[in-house]
């Protein structure tokens, strides 16, 4: 079987936990021991997000007054590469040498028209009081939205139109290798009167971009792997209630938050629509669960 699985950055940062490398190669080291049993038996294509470590590297950038701080495209090639060798390298420890792991740098097209560069919704970096978050915004006018309880910086996340060059990883899946590409959406790109392309100011949904990508490598499965065991309806209110199995047409008459779930819904109706096979939303610690169908939110094709 052939499966896409999309990494949430939370999958790899918790909640709360300091942003250090060390925590990151821990959860990474616990994501390898739960994806090890499918990348054995399955072809397999992992992405990840980068919202706490793509922030984190802006404020950093930001910090340095002597030169101009990174733009988003640089910075998200940077934490695609330095995310994906951390997974590469602990999924390597785990499947030893007979499995072999490749890390590819994704570029994506976008529009720089998209309206996301005029009301950006991506969440990125750590978690600020309110107290915090506006001296930020007095500092550096960045944008701040709340996220739960605390604020976080948010920017544009233009949808993706293409995803540049399959070939590699197509060659490289059929030729039994574990595929970690897409990694935080991949680098933002546009094209320009000229045909050439260029890097623009934006995070792109990883969400999205691993649908598009499930959907051109015609993908058995298509799973989100996030931070809760799957989807609820009426979230964070005494009626919630976890979805365990609904058709895509069901889920798109349900409404979610723009900013967290909405985007994993409209990538998983995405997929389920274009190629009329199931796709899942759950935990990362359940992965082997979800894909013998006994945990997650699944959503199935609707009947013809």
């Amino acid at each position: 079987m052939k499966s896409v699985i999309a990494l949430g950055g939370n999958a790899l940062m918790q909640r709360g936990q300091p942003l250090s490398i060390s925590v990151q190669r821990e959860n990474a080291r616990m994501a390898a021991c739960a994806l090890a049993g499918i990348a054995r038996k399955h072809q397999l294509v992992l992405t990840h997000g980068n919202g706490p470590q793509v922030g984190l590297l802006a404020m950093q950038s930001q910090a340095f007054k002597q030169a101009s701080p990174y733009p988003f495209d640089i910075m998200g090639a940077a934490t695609e590469g330095m995310i994906g060798y951390i997974l590469e390298q602990e999924l390597g420890n785990v499947l030893g040498r007979d499995v072999p792991v490749a890390t590819l740098l994704t570029r994506v097209e976008v529009d720089p028209n998209d309206p996301e560069f005029t009301s950006p919704s991506k969440y990125i970096g750590p978690h600020f009081d309110e107290a915090q978050a506006q001296a930020l915004i007095d500092q550096y006018g960045w944008t701040f939205k709340k996220d739960g309880p605390t604020w976080r910086r948010v920017i544009a996340s233009p949808h993706p139109l293409r995803i540049l060059w399959h070939r590699p990883i197509r060659w490289l899946l059929d030729n039994g290798a574990v595929i970690i590409c897409g990694g935080g959406g991949g680098i933002p790109v546009i094209s320009t009167p000229d045909g050439s392309l260029e890097g623009i100011d934006a995070v792109i949904d990883k969400d999205r971009v691993s649908s598009l990508l499930a959907v051109h490598l015609a993908a058995d499965l298509f799973i989100i792997a996030t931070d809760v065991p799957g989807i609820y309806e009426n979230y964070g209110t005494p009626q919630q209630k976890l979805l365990t199995s609904l058709t895509a047409g069901e889920l798109q008459q349900k409404e979610f938050s723009k900013g967290s779930m909405g985007p994993k819904v409209e990538a998983i109706i995405n997929f389920v629509q274009k190629t009329g096979r199931p796709a899942a939303i759950g935990c990362l610690s359940e992965i082997e669960k979800i894909i013998a169908r006994q945990a997650g939110t699944w959503i199935m094709p609707d009947a013809n």
